[in-house]
């Protein structure tokens, strides 16, 4: 049966970055987060402050973050081969995966937190915690400006983006609360601020994690109705009827397509001619990779269904 693999350049629009170039902004991203959490810890333990301490730990959550999105832009960047035949472009979505379960994790960590501290509101030296959650305000923005363009073409890298956002607005609140301790020893600011940021990144990452396990679970892609494409291409000129339709994003650029197309007769050179036809069509609505196989009214599939298989 005649198989098509048409991969046209003219999807590729969406990399704007230098792969290279965008490896090096995440590592720098990287190494500035590690030495960031070791002045956070070291700041912690002489101020007393439980917050700074906290914010450490997601500081490096942070940093292990990226590094699996820095692994994940070069894993995914390989060749298909023999074991892997379909390549390795959904590790990225693995990545982004890892990281928005870690993300919810550590937001229900820091609401148990928030509440334990409305409880008992800890004593602070607020100085310290104003200084180094200033420190760590500052790296977190620069590591949000790094990964910021790479964010918008990668599922991958912008689950590590949210990651440091959410880290600077978790130090721009330790600072509020230190400012207020030092001014007011308004010390029940803190926890409540820590709640805030818990429901903040919680609702980021939740709606965020949906479309990665949608592609995950080999979804039909956003803002496509399988049954209207199904519908088209049983339209098109010299098309008996279509089933077995499988549609799915290959890597969040990449989208594939697989389907048996119904012709009647089986006069080859007018088979194929029909098999252009849908091929073109389907190029055209932007499937990167498209599967035919062409049958023969008399010996199509029976009862088959027009979706799945």
């Amino acid at each position: 049966m005649p198989h098509d693999h048409a991969h046209h350049g003219h999807h590729h629009h969406h990399h704007h970055v230098d792969p290279e170039a965008g490896d090096r902004q995440v590592a720098i991203a990287v190494g500035i987060n590690m030495l960031l959490t070791v002045a956070q810890i070291i700041g912690g333990v002489f101020s007393g402050s439980i917050a700074l301490i906290a914010d450490a730990v997601h500081n490096f959550s942070d940093a292990i973050s990226l590094m699996i999105a820095f692994f994940a832009r070069k894993i995914a960047r390989r060749p298909a081969n023999a074991g892997m035949t379909f390549g390795y472009g959904r590790a990225e979505m693995v990545a982004a995966l890892i990281n928005y379960t870690t993300l919810i994790v550590i937001s229900l960590y820091l609401a148990w937190e928030g509440i334990a501290r409305m409880i008992d509101p800890p004593q602070i030296a607020g100085w310290t915690v104003v200084i180094v959650a200033g420190l760590a305000l500052v790296i977190d923005l620069a590591t949000a400006l790094l990964t910021l363009r790479l964010s918008k073409e990668s599922a991958n890298i912008r689950a590590a983006f949210i990651h440091n956002l959410s880290d600077a607005l978790g130090s721009l609140a330790v600072i509020v609360g230190g400012v207020l301790v030092i001014l007011y020893d308004w010390r029940w600011v803190d926890p409540v601020i820590t709640l805030l940021i818990a429901a903040y990144i919680l609702w980021l990452a939740a709606k965020e994690i949906v479309p990665v396990i949608r592609d995950l679970m080999l979804a039909t892609p956003a803002g496509l109705d399988a049954n209207d494409l199904a519908g088209q291409i049983s339209g098109l000129d010299g098309v008996d009827g279509v089933h077995h339709l499988h549609v799915w994003q290959m890597t969040e650029q990449k989208r594939a397509v697989q389907v048996h197309v119904v012709v009647a007769g089986a006069d080859w050179p007018a088979v194929a001619q029909v098999r252009d036809r849908v091929r073109a069509m389907l190029t055209g609505q932007g499937f990167d990779h498209v599967t035919l196989e062409m049958e023969a009214s008399e010996w199509a599939c029976v009862d088959a269904p027009v979706i799945g298989h």
